[in-house]
C-alpha cells in the first residue's frame, strides 16, 4: 500500500475521533452550564444532571467505532 493511502486512512480515522469529540464537548458545555444551574435552584436534580452531562460521551463512542472500521475496511482494499 502506498504511502498516500495510509496517510489518507489516518486522516480519515482522526478526523472521525476529532468531529466527534469536539461535538461531544459542545454539547456538554452547554448541557453541564445548564445543570449546574438548575442544581443550584434544585439540588435533587444532581442525578439527572449527571446522568444529561455524561450521554454526550457516546458520541465519541460512535466516532472510535467508525474510526476502527475505516482501519479495517482499509486492510481489505
Amino acid at each position: 500500500m502506498a504511502i498516500e493511502a495510509t496517510v489518507g486512512i489516518a486522516i480519515g480515522a482522526a478526523s472521525a475521533i476529532i468531529g466527534t469529540a469536539w461535538a461531544a464537548a459542545w454539547a456538554e458545555k452547554a448541557i453541564g452550564t445548564a445543570a449546574i444551574g438548575a442544581m443550584t435552584e434544585k439540588e435533587e436534580l444532581f442525578g439527572k444532571g449527571l446522568v444529561l452531562t455524561v450521554i454526550p460521551e457516546t458520541i465519541v463512542i460512535f466516532g472510535l467505532v467508525v474510526a476502527i472500521l475505516i482501519i479495517g475496511m482499509a486492510g481489505q482494499a
